[in-house]
């Protein structure tokens, strides 16, 4: 049926995108446009699962909200959709509380996304991903870049502040109270 669809239409849709089989690809959404993304290596999934390990231990002891990985998906806008995947993502309580639990896509865009640089990624690749979340109302995006052993912070496409591995992450507003030292992440 998503074949069929498919061929009939170039732009993928959010419901296509959950009819898709369960091959072990990873995809996401982007106007329409099905980008299929292969393994990312074991470095990038030890650093997400380090920032996720951390930050999901913080904000349920806090009660802060919900964390979630890389098989959440977020759609950010619609006809033609959006739908990304963040490596980490964070919603806010009151909001996790008013969605529930959900089949499909998170409507809108995570208070919190982390995105780990895979090593096929593309400085654009990843502008685009900052710029989606952060208009689809994003609070806070995170870009860790293992090759630098650096992080770059986004609070809106003029508030950016670029941490070297010796400092930290700190969820400011977003996650109040979680820090993170970035050496933790590249060792």
């Amino acid at each position: 049926m998503v074949e069929a669809a498919l061929a009939n239409n170039p732009w993928v849709t959010a419901d296509q995108l959950l009819e898709m089989p369960d091959d072990g690809l990873r995809r996401e959404v982007v106007r329409g446009d099905l980008r299929v993304m292969g393994p990312a290596g074991s470095r990038h999934g030890r650093i997400g699962a380090r920032i996720l390990s951390r930050l999901e231990v913080f904000a349920a002891a806090a009660g802060l909200g919900e964390v979630f990985n890389s098989d959440t998906g977020f759609r950010l806008s619609s006809d033609p959709d959006t739908v990304r995947m963040p490596d980490v993502s964070f919603v806010a309580r009151e909001r996790a509380d008013e969605v529930g639990d959900i089949e499909g896509f998170w409507p809108g865009a995570p208070d919190l996304a982390v995105e780990v640089v895979s090593p096929t990624d593309s400085f654009s690749d990843i502008d685009e991903k900052v710029s989606e979340y952060l208009v689809a109302g994003c609070r806070m995006v995170i870009v860790v870049n293992p090759r630098r052993r650096a992080a770059t912070v986004y609070r809106s496409h003029s508030d950016i502040i670029l941490l070297s591995e010796n400092e930290s992450l700190d969820g400011g507003d977003v996650v109040p109270g979680w820090t993170l030292p970035l050496r933790e992440l590249f060792g």
